[in-house]
């Protein structure tokens, strides 16, 4: 931390509550360099504040925190999503791991490996609101304090943040759901079954091909299924969300990219498939490495 020094009752009291305030602060704002700016600002505060003044230090703090931390989540802009199609230099791809047992300890693995992606569906007093109350347990109270919300209005508030939570945790039971059906797609794409290919694929499915020569485009179960050799290599890949799409992404033995696939899956059928086998237009996207 600079500026404080390590003899100093302020500076040690501060450091006793910094793990809890990065927490919060990571948790609410989901990035580790903005939980640290956070953080620092919050010490910054304090530095200036007269430190006789405050009865309740770590509830000063975690008031400072938020409502940096709500600052800081109004500043975003927000990136619109973009089909991989229309802007292929710049999608979306994350491999699909949940956080290391550390960062779940740290972050309060309470509410779940997918609350990161969750907590996206909020507003963000919404956000914070949950976070502080279902995660950290700061009394309604304190967080109307941080938001210049009476207790009621906060407990509201937080009801309806715990309701789109769950909705949204629905869906990612969905997206496992789309998860598997893409996985039964590649297994049969793998071992030359065809007759499961035509199950898992929409009538009138859509598959683009992103190749060295061109972008070809195949429509229909029955082409895209004798098509399917061309996705069947990526079943020893990894699996990644694209652009918010199951996905699956295979590299060579050197670690560049080879392929990198999204699939479009629609009551249980795979409407739509992009794959991106060309090494020149993979190499301009950002794509994670194997691990």
């Amino acid at each position: 931390m600079s500026g404080a020094h390590p003899a100093d009752p302020i500076a040690e009291a501060f450091e006793a509550h910094r793990d809890r305030l990065t927490a919060v602060a990571h948790r609410v704002l989901g990035s580790h360099a903005d939980a640290d700016d956070a953080v620092q600002e919050a010490w910054l505060r304090l530095s200036r504040q007269d430190a006789g003044t405050i009865d309740n230090l770590g509830g000063w703090l975690t008031t400072v925190v938020g409502r940096i931390s709500l600052d800081l989540l109004r500043s975003r802009r927000m990136r619109p999503t973009v089909p991989l199609d229309d802007r292929l230099t710049e999608p979306t791809v994350m491999l699909d791991d949940g956080p290391t047992p550390e960062e779940l300890v740290a972050l309060g693995d309470s509410v779940g490996v997918a609350l990161s992606t969750v907590l996206d569906s909020l507003r963000p007093d919404e956000r914070l609101a949950f976070v502080l109350h279902d995660v950290f347990a700061v009394s309604h109270g304190e967080i109307g304090t941080i938001l210049g919300r009476s207790t009621d209005a906060t407990k509201m508030l937080t009801s309806r943040a715990r309701r789109k939570v769950r909705t949204v945790q629905r869906s990612s039971s969905d997206r496992q759901r789309q998860r598997e059906v893409v996985g039964a797609f590649l297994s049969a794409a793998r071992e030359g079954r065809f007759e499961r290919l035509l199950e898992v694929l929409h009538p009138e499915v859509r598959f683009t091909v992103h190749a060295p020569g061109g972008r070809f485009v195949t429509i229909g179960a029955t082409e895209v299924a004798g098509r399917a050799r061309v996705a069947g290599g990526a079943a020893h890949g990894r699996a990644v969300t694209v652009n918010g799409r199951p996905g699956v992404i295979a590299w060579h033995e050197d670690g560049t990219p080879l392929s990198l696939l999204a699939f479009t899956v629609t009551d249980g059928r795979i409407t739509e498939i992009t794959a991106v086998v060309d090494p020149a237009e993979l190499a301009l996207l950002d794509l994670p490495g194997p691990s």
